[in-house]
């Protein structure tokens, strides 16, 4: 487990492909687990250990993930998460970006708005322009900051919290990530892993009220180090 920031409310972690943050029908081992061994044997806790969770991500993404070491902490980040008080900064890898799509200004922004379903059996999101029964409005923000010869790697701000959004959303728009064969990809990467990654998050600390901008390294898929050490656009 790889710590990108603690103090005594906050645990930020950089989370590796394939781990769950909580438990599922796996009982798998989780990254809420890890962090209580890590937290209990470094500091030679007696008894039980305290870690919450604000937040998630899905279990082939990759990135910063927020856990809580007091009930305070949790409480309070629970709400900036939910009031979108967390910037959140994303990287993926998507098929490269014809000429078209990226516009005349390559590193512009580009704003996508649908409405979610959520398929609970299928774990599976479907975008629709319109809204329909049970949908929920989702927006991000992307641009493309790099380009290879067969893949781009964007930038994302992700504006509401929708299960699948991300994945989702470029999808719907033609750009299925590198990996993500649920959304349209049209094989697997090597690891099961999506190249999705959680690049970074900044928020005011819930207690000490300090602005933390944490960042997490890419995972070891040598793509991402290839793309990362492109010239940007």
């Amino acid at each position: 487990m790889i710590v990108l920031h603690e103090d005594n409310h906050l645990l930020i972690v950089s989370k590796m492909p394939g781990e769950i943050v909580q438990g599922d029908k796996t009982g798998d081992t989780t990254l809420g687990d890890m962090a209580k061994d890590y937290i209990k044997i470094k500091y030679e806790k007696p008894g039980a250990v305290f870690i919450g969770i604000p937040h998630r991500l899905d279990r082939p993404t990759s990135g910063a993930v927020v856990l809580c070491r007091t009930s305070k902490a949790l409480t309070r980040m629970t709400a900036l998460f939910r009031d979108g008080k967390v910037e959140k900064t994303y990287h993926a890898i998507v098929p490269r970006l014809t000429e078209s799509m990226a516009g005349p200004d390559a590193s512009a922004w580009h704003r996508l708005e649908h409405y979610l379903v959520r398929n609970a059996k299928q774990n599976k999101s479907y975008a629709s322009r319109e809204e329909r029964q049970d949908s929920k409005h989702a927006v991000l923000d992307w641009r493309e900051i790099a380009r290879g010869e067969r893949y781009s790697l964007l930038e994302i701000r992700l504006l509401t919290g929708r299960h699948h959004q991300i994945r989702c959303q470029l999808a719907a728009i033609g750009l299925p990530i590198k990996g993500d064969l649920k959304y349209g990809a049209p094989r697997s990467n090597p690891d099961g892993s999506i190249c999705l990654h959680a690049r970074s998050v900044s928020f005011e600390h819930p207690v000490s009220h300090e602005r933390l901008n944490i960042v997490a390294g890419y995972p070891a898929l040598p793509l991402w180090q290839k793309l990362t050490e492109t010239e940007s656009i």
